[in-house]
């Protein structure tokens, strides 16, 4: 039991749980259905086309949000769907919305429906209310929107482009870009051009290209308005100017341009007037992008800028003046004023002054006789704000006085005449009109003077023709300047001769800032320096310039002066220490401001020395240089104008010699050149003749060689004469001599009466000439054999003197020539063949070793005793057909300038063999007539010992005879024993 009794009341707490639940459902249920959205109603729609902006009102019941949608009427796309809050307007109930749009309005129709939304309850859609776009067929023509609109720069903008009803769209330009197109509707077509760029002054075309048809739009791109700088100051202490700057540039003009206003008074750009001071100003800027605001504060002194004088006057003095002028406000004579005075004449000064309503001011240390020009301008002196503006330009002239003492000093012409000289005077220096120059000079030595008035154009004067001034006898000259006011003081100088050789000479080179020169102060100079200038050229009346310096000064830069550098031109510069007491030259200095070739070419001469060639030339004239010479470069000019460098040569040389050249024509060219390059250069032509010298060396070298070559052979041959002699001419055997045969013995046989002479069997000698004898010899010559006509060596065998000597005889027949003598000095010599068949004549009854014999001195007792006749003949056995040799009889004695005539034997046949040869008798006394062979030296045979060859004679007739060269070199030879 007391179990079901706790589940029994366990139920009852359960169930009212689920009754809560149960009632809170369907309350809610009632809630809700009790909530009904009602369909918008009364749509409307506003434009506005510029702003390209739809507005939508409607009435909406109680809801809060709305769906809304918005289609192209035509293609029924969605151009924008979205829930949008709108805000009811209390006066008449009805919601609004705006809705702006990328496309222009004016493209093609839209469609507009809302619906009420309470979270996701909505009601259903309202009926669609049409925007009609310009698209519509009853507007036919062609259109392109939006037309001149103002966009920013680096915006976008979309155009579009309604086509004309029955034409056909091609494309769409934007300036000269074609750009991408959308089809919106059956005619428009639209393009976006993104990121837009600052347009010209008169926009960008937009244009729109059908197939036979174009339209277009402008489109203006620029900025917002941006001014700067707001300021409002005050002239008169009453009104107030207010200026500004515009900032950047709007790109925007005409009626595009940003218009201002301050405090919503129109004003002009940059500047307005306002007629009383405010103290607080707002200046606005608009245009069609935008506007744009600034404002400023001020208290009115403190904004005090006065106006420029008015009304300007001087008055005139030679060394200052006054100037005076006048304020247009009144309210000026209480205001503390700072006014600055620029003075202009040759330069521009600036000076300031100040007091309270200052009306004039002082200007003193001005120049006499000179214009100035003064303007005056002024500020507030207690809050300074800025300068005022400046007065008109006001000119005066002071008043003249006394000139100034002109600058003097001396050249030295190139002829040692001194020219006095002196710098004109200018405007400023001058006090006035010049009326001219006087010039007194003093002669220390001569103690004398000499006034000279010159014009006041002159500014030099020479003199040549007053005094003779050396560097002992000096003078001293004085200068005085004249205007209307009277003479200035004079200015001295010392005249002498300087020396210019002692002073060191350098090169300067010429800079942006003008000749640098620089030296080594001195401590001794007191005095200053002075610098002096003018071309290297310099005439009586060329231009020299000069510039006074410190005494501590050491370096200075000469630039143009009334010597006008130019290029080409060389100048110099002198500096001289005391120029005012006794001038002494310490540096010179010579440069050019640009170098230049020269314009002159050497003046070549060419001349031939010996086999050489001497190229001279003179000095190039200083004034056609053009620059320092570097040196003389020549050339040898080949074919075709081709140069060859042949030497680069220093500037001092004048001479050039080209050495070992042929007989031929040459031409050469000798160029100077600087730093800048080498002039056209001289040139000259020679033709080379023979030279001597060089016919004198090869005749000499040829000799030599000659010599040389012959003196070799000779040594060589002197060296080998037993090879020689015994290669070329053997010895030939001499006769054999039977018995013992001395020299005394010879003499006592030769001397005590005829020898028999016996002849051979088979021939016999006829002689028909007795050759001359040599008294002054002893012996008794042999002419030695000879094989031939070159000669083979000749033994050095001693000869065999027990045989009878044998003598050759040679066949004429075969050849006339000459024996050779064995020793230069034989008189006697007969005509043989060298190579012809020969007969050996041996000699009996003689005693003696050689082939000739020496008689006694006493030629006239043996002459007288000797008496050779000269019909003397041996006969053949064969009757005109044997040996007929000839001799020729050398009459001896008294009778030797009359010899007997040579008998030939012409009744011997012409067939027979006739050698020929020269005998001298044995006997000093003439044989008898009976005899059958005469004395000492008769043949007694002649045996040929070799055959008589035809071949052999006709080949040694073709031999030619020795010369006597060749007989004095056998001699040589022969004479070559040991």
């Amino acid at each position: 039991m007391p179990r079901l009794l706790n589940i029994l009341t366990s139920k009852p707490n359960c169930g009212p749980v689920w009754v809560a639940f149960v009632l809170l459902g369907i309350s809610v249920l009632n809630s809700q259905a009790k909530i009904v959205l009602t369909v918008p109603q009364q749509v409307s729609l506003s434009a506005n086309f510029f702003s390209q902006q739809l507005t939508i009102s409607w009435f909406g019941g109680e809801a809060t949000t709305f769906d809304l949608i918005i289609l192209r009427t035509e293609f029924n796309e969605t151009v924008f769907y979205n829930t949008v809050p709108a805000v009811m307007n209390q006066d008449g109930g009805r919601h609004q919305w705006t809705w702006t749009s990328v496309e222009p309005l004016e493209c093609t129709s839209l469609s507009v429906k809302i619906r009420s939304r309470d979270g996701i309850t909505k009601s259903e859609w309202s009926e669609p209310q049409i925007l009609k776009g310009r698209d519509l067929p009853s507007n036919s023509v062609q259109q392109v929107y939006p037309q001149d609109k103002v966009v920013p720069v680096g915006g976008n903008t979309t155009f579009c482009c309604i086509v004309e009803e029955g034409n056909e769209f091609r494309d769409f330009l934007y300036g000269s870009i074609k750009m991408n197109v959308k089809r919106l509707s059956r005619r428009s077509y639209v393009t976006t051009a993104v990121n837009q760029n600052l347009s010209g002054p008169t926009g960008t075309n937009v244009l729109c290209r059908l197939k036979n048809k174009l339209n277009g739009s402008v489109i203006f791109v620029g900025y917002p308005p941006l001014p700067t700088n707001f300021e409002c100051i005050t002239n008169d202490l009453t009104s107030a100017v207010c200026y500004w700057d515009g900032g950047r540039v709007t790109n925007l003009y005409a009626k595009r341009k940003t218009s201002y206003s301050i405090n919503k008074r129109d004003c002009p750009d940059g500047k307005c007037v306002l007629p009383e001071w405010d103290g607080n100003w707002t200046l606005l800027a608009v245009n069609p992008l935008g506007q744009y605001s600034l404002t400023y504060s001020a208290e009115l002194l403190h904004r005090v800028v006065p106006v420029a004088p008015v009304n300007l006057s001087a008055t005139d003095d030679a060394w200052n003046t006054t100037v005076n002028w006048h304020w247009p406000y009144s309210s000026y004579n209480t205001l503390a004023l700072l006014c600055q005075v620029q003075l202009a004449s040759h330069n521009i000064l600036l000076r300031n002054f100040s007091g309270v309503g200052l009306q004039s001011v002082f200007l003193p240390h001005l120049h006499p006789n000179t214009k100035y020009r003064v303007q005056i301008q002024c500020g507030s002196l207690n809050h300074f704000l800025k300068w005022g503006n400046w007065s008109k330009e006001f000119n005066f002239t002071t008043k003249s006085y006394v000139p100034e003492a002109p600058d003097v000093w001396m050249f030295v012409n190139r002829d040692n005449s001194v020219r006095v000289m002196w710098k004109p005077l200018t405007q400023w220096q001058s006090h006035g009109v010049l009326t001219g120059y006087e010039v007194t000079l003093w002669s220390l030595e001569e103690n004398e003077n000499q006034t000279n008035n010159l014009s006041p154009k002159d500014n030099s004067l020479n003199l040549t023709d007053w005094a003779s001034i050396t560097a002992d006898k000096k003078a001293i000259a004085s200068v005085k300047a004249n205007n209307v006011k009277g003479m200035s003081q004079p200015s001295s100088i010392m005249l002498g001769l300087i020396d210019d050789k002692c002073a060191p000479l350098a090169q300067t080179i010429y800079t942006s800032s003008g000749f640098p020169l620089s030296w080594q102060h001195s401590d001794n100079s007191t005095g200053g320096y002075l610098v002096e200038w003018c071309e290297a050229v310099c005439t009586s009346d060329c231009a020299v310039d000069w510039i006074r310096l410190d005494a501590g000064s050491t370096h200075v830069s000469i630039k143009d002066s009334i010597v006008k550098f130019q290029p080409g031109v060389r100048y110099n510069f002198s500096l001289y220490e005391s120029p005012s007491v006794s001038p002494v030259l310490i540096r010179r200095w010579q440069g050019y401001i640009q170098e230049l070739p020269p314009s002159i070419s050497v003046n070549l001469e060419i001349n031939q020395q010996d086999c050489d060639v001497v190229l001279s030339w003179e000095e190039i004239p200083l004034a056609g240089r053009r620059g320092f010479l570097l040196g003389y470069k020549v050339y040898r000019v080949n074919n075709f104008s081709n140069f060859t460098l042949l030497d680069d040569l220093s500037p001092e040389m004048r001479t050039y010699t080209v050495k070992d050249l042929s007989t031929s024509t040459y031409k050469f060219t000798v160029k100077a050149y600087t730093s800048a390059g080498e002039d056209t250069g001289g040139t000259a032509a020679i033709t080379l003749k023979q030279c001597a010298d060089g016919l004198i060396l090869e005749i000499l070298t040829s000799l030599g060689i000659v010599t040389l070559l012959l003196t070799t052979v000779s040594c060589f041959c002197y060296k080998k004469r037993r090879w020689v002699k015994k290669a070329f001419y053997p010895d030939i055997p001499e006769p054999k001599l039977p018995g013992d045969w001395s020299r005394t013995q010879s003499l006592i046989c030769a001397f005590q009466g005829p020898m028999d002479v016996k002849p051979f069997p088979h021939s016999m000698v006829h002689i028909i000439e007795k050759p001359e004898w040599d008294f002054s010899k002893d012996t008794l010559v042999i002419i030695p054999e000879e094989e031939d006509y070159e000669g083979e060596g000749i033994g050095d065998e001693p000869v065999d003197t027990d045989e009878p000597q044998l003598l050759r005889y040679y066949n004429q027949v075969v050849d006339e020539r000459p024996i050779r003598p064995r020793f230069p000095d034989s008189s006697v010599s007969s005509s043989s063949s060298v190579d012809s068949a020969n007969t050996d004549v041996t000699y009996t009854g003689i005693q003696t070793s050689h082939s000739s014999l020496v008689f006694p001195s006493d030629s006239q007792g043996f002459s007288e005793g000797f008496q050779p006749h000269s019909g003397l003949s041996l006969s053949s056995r064969n009757k005109g057909e044997g040996y007929h040799p000839q001799m020729h009889s050398v009459t001896l004695g008294g009778n030797l300038a009359s010899p007997e005539p040579i008998v030939e034997p012409h009744a011997v046949g012409s067939e027979g063999y006739k050698p020929q040869n020269s005998w001298l008798l044995d006997s000093p006394t003439e044989g008898d007539e009976n005899s059958p062979a005469p004395s000492l030296g008769s043949p007694t045979s002649v045996a040929s010992t070799q055959f008589l060859l035809p071949d052999r004679e006709r080949h040694e007739e073709k031999r030619q005879q020795p010369s006597s060269a060749a007989n004095w070199f056998t001699n040589l030879l022969s004479s070559a024993k040991p």
